[in-house]
């Protein structure tokens, strides 16, 4: 059910009588419903307790944080890392740079560094051998291979100083604002920083632009050269509705999970960040979730490309000009509140052509209890042309004779 905004009569009246644009504020009119459950009309109770140092729960569909604390803390990502390494080995593949069926050289500089020699995990492919860069990209998803890891990054840039480049390059397209990466791994090093907030964003990222590659975290185990190992992530075991993303751990970092789940239509992502265990973090992104699906839900109010308002417009071969917007409109919101939202229309008072087609001519803002939560340009659906002279005239006048 779409949220309308509708002209109020006494507006749309002095229009018709005027003919002059103005600049509106309008509220819908309530659609009736049948009354909310008790408990789903009541404010959604604070989160549940968490123990990390922070953390993160966002609403996938709005990019909306629903809860989370010292969520712009700079931390230390661990091997979370490896979701932005598997975020630009899937867009150069997308690109055409590299392909799924390239061998990939476990090199000796992968190995010692990254290898089952190493206190880290490790994917197990042998030295000196080749594997599919598929193949490689599971071993670092599935098992957390640092060697896999490194591996792909002197595979798909040269060199790990590259591969870093080209993360941050990508973190900054993203919309990573308090992210800075330098290796692919994860393990500790200067200036290789994060924020749950930022980590929320990119898992939210490969969700939606590479849910193929994406699904390589919900491998329950995986086994490479005689070895199987399975993934760190507990709550692939625990709840059917989670299926990926990736866990991280180190002295300094803590533990860390980056969790998604969806449940119907919805989808939510927690991060957990310097937990103090693995069952700990665990146990805590799954109170996230069920919190997060218990007491939100997610609404689309408005479609991409739909007229919701039109208006008076001056000077031009038309004289009306529909407005919407480029994008859909979608609000995360607490269950039950969906009626208590307040949308409201800005535009000025006079619009005047040419006017083209996507230019942006006003804003929608949709309210929940006197706070904006969401806001959008309002655009011209289609593109209004200058009239002719005479009409140019007659409206110049027209304007004259109404302006206060």
């Amino acid at each position: 059910m779409k949220l309308p905004i509708r002209p109020a009569a006494v507006l749309v009246a002095a229009l018709a009588a005027s003919a002059l644009g103005f600049a509106v504020a309008q509220t819908p009119a309530p659609t009736p419903a049948a009354p909310a459950a008790l408990s789903e009309a009541m404010p959604a109770p604070p989160p549940p307790a968490i123990t990390a140092s922070a953390w993160v729960l966002m609403d996938y569909e709005t990019g909306q944080v629903l809860a989370g604390e010292n969520a712009d803390q700079r931390v230390e990502p661990a091997s979370i890392t490896k979701v932005m390494t598997s975020y630009v080995v899937a867009a150069e593949m997308a690109a055409g740079k590299v392909a799924a069926t390239d061998q990939v050289m476990m090199s000796e500089n992968a190995w010692r560094k990254g290898g089952a020699r190493t206190d880290g995990s490790y994917s197990g492919f042998p030295v000196n051998q080749t594997a599919s860069l598929l193949e490689m990209e599971k071993g670092m998803a599935v098992q957390s291979g640092n060697d896999a890891a490194i591996a792909l990054a002197e595979h798909v840039a040269g060199s790990e100083d590259a591969f870093a480049a080209l993360m941050n390059a990508y973190a900054q397209r993203i919309g990573l604002k308090n992210s800075h990466f330098v290796n692919s791994h994860g393990l500790s090093e200067e200036n290789h920083y994060s924020t749950a907030r930022d980590l929320a964003l990119l898992g939210r990222a490969m969700v939606r632009d590479y849910p193929e590659e994406y699904a390589h975290n919900s491998i329950k185990e995986m086994t490479v050269n005689g070895i199987t190992q399975r993934n760190r992530n507990l709550l692939l075991w625990r709840d059917d509705s989670v299926d990926g993303i990736k866990t991280g751990h180190h002295s300094a970092a803590g533990y860390c999970l980056m969790s998604s789940a969806k449940r119907g239509d919805q989808r939510l992502i927690a991060v957990v960040m310097g937990s103090s265990s693995e069952a700990q973090r665990a146990t805590d992104s799954l109170a996230l979730l069920n919190w997060g699906f218990r007491f939100f839900e997610t609404h689309k109010l408005y479609d991409a490309g739909a007229a919701i308002s039109t208006q008076r417009i001056w000077k031009g071969r038309e004289d009306e000009l529909r407005l919407g917007l480029a994008e859909p409109l979608v609000v995360s919101l607490p269950r039950g509140r969906y009626q208590q939202l307040k949308p409201t229309m800005d535009v000025p008072a006079t619009l005047v052509a040419p006017v083209e087609k996507g230019a942006a001519v006003g804003t929608v803002k949709v309210s929940l209890d006197g706070e904006v939560i969401a806001e959008r340009p309002l655009v011209a659906l289609q593109a209004v042309e200058q009239a002719g002279f005479f009409k140019r005239l007659w409206h110049e006048f027209l304007m004259w004779w109404n302006a206060d």
